[in-house]
């Protein structure tokens, strides 16, 4: 499988990279890391430390592209509520990111999942809720959902976290090869 994911992530029409995916990082950063995440992932929020950290220790070297992976029950909703995070601001949508993260296992029990938990838990973030409710439906973003899922679907992705740097898929699922790699990918870059 690893295999295919990699030639369909080289491909000159790729999937794996979408312009208007939520970023985090500067647009400038020559190393890109896209991450295909679903909110209710356990190992996604496990993983999250790391990513934030790697993109810490090399600011303005390094992006994340968020794509959502919504394979678990009431992800899709979350999915939504961040993309009207998005709409309303880019520092909303990380606060609220890290909330999703944060509180997954009140909202995310996979027996008994209930997303609509979530507009308790983000009040404090500064969103307005009333507007994200209302956005959250919106075309364009159940328009991007659709997209991811049929890129996922292209790329043959079955598990989350998946990581690609800078289209090259994460040779292994650890913080230590993320970070390995995401630094000869630095190296390559900035010559």
């Amino acid at each position: 499988m690893q295999q295919t994911v990699a030639k369909v992530a080289t491909k000159t029409d790729s999937p794996v990279k979408r312009p208007d995916a939520p970023m985090i990082g500067t647009i400038m950063a020559k190393v890109e890391i896209v991450e295909f995440f679903d909110p209710a992932c356990e190992g996604c929020r496990a993983f999250h430390p790391y990513v934030k950290s790697v993109l810490e220790t090399n600011k303005h070297r390094v992006r994340l592209s968020l794509r959502y992976a919504t394979f678990h029950a009431g992800s899709d909703y979350v999915a939504q509520i961040l993309e009207a995070a998005r709409l309303q601001d880019q520092g909303l949508y990380i606060s609220v990111l890290e909330k999703v993260l944060k509180t997954q296992p009140v909202w995310a029990n996979h027996a008994n999942p209930r997303p609509e938990l979530i507009w308790s838990l983000i009040e404090d973030t500064g969103l307005d809720i009333n507007r994200a409710k209302s956005e959250m439906n919106d075309p364009g973003i159940i328009a991007r959902l659709r997209r991811d899922a049929k890129d996922i679907e292209k790329l043959g992705i079955r598990r989350t976290p998946t990581f690609f740097i800078n289209g090259k898929l994460l040779r292994e699922l650890s913080p230590e090869v993320l970070t390995q790699q995401v630094a000869e990918e630095i190296r390559a870059s900035y010559r």
